[in-house]
């Protein structure tokens, strides 16, 4: 289904998903109508499921970024799963193996507002919070 070339357009899409068929096909030495078709081979078979944008937070004043580790209360993991998805902070996630349930990635203006979500999940769960220092 997926072949080597399709591969190759994906990882250009992955860099940069705003280009045109042409600068694509100008990449893969295609043409932008093959290209095209390709694209829209692989959203009609699921292979790409949608397209986003990389936000600067920091420019958007959140200057902290987190994440929390959640070890889900008895009893209480739908009713977190439900709260989890009305929290603007919350960018991602992900039900997970081991000693916690869920792993947060969250992004704040500053500590306060940290603490007053971290206070909202602590009525479900116990947290444990990592602040990232940089991407690597």
């Amino acid at each position: 289904m997926v072949d080597d070339l399709d591969k190759e357009l994906l990882d250009i899409l992955k860099d940069n998903s705003r280009l045109s068929y042409a600068d694509l096909g100008r990449k893969i030495n295609l043409s932008s109508s093959a290209v095209r078709e390709r694209i829209q081979k692989l959203e009609e078979f699921e292979v790409i499921q949608k397209y986003t944008l990389q936000l600067n937070n920091k420019k958007l004043g959140n200057d902290l970024e987190a994440f929390i580790l959640l070890k889900v209360f008895p009893g209480q993991l739908v009713h977190i799963l439900k709260k989890i998805t009305s929290f603007q902070e919350i960018q991602e996630a992900h039900r997970i193996t081991g000693s916690h349930n869920i792993h947060l990635k969250v992004v704040v203006k500053n500590q306060l507002n940290l603490q007053k979500l971290l206070d909202e999940l602590m009525i479900f769960s116990d947290t444990n919070t990592f602040l990232i220092l940089s991407k690597v």
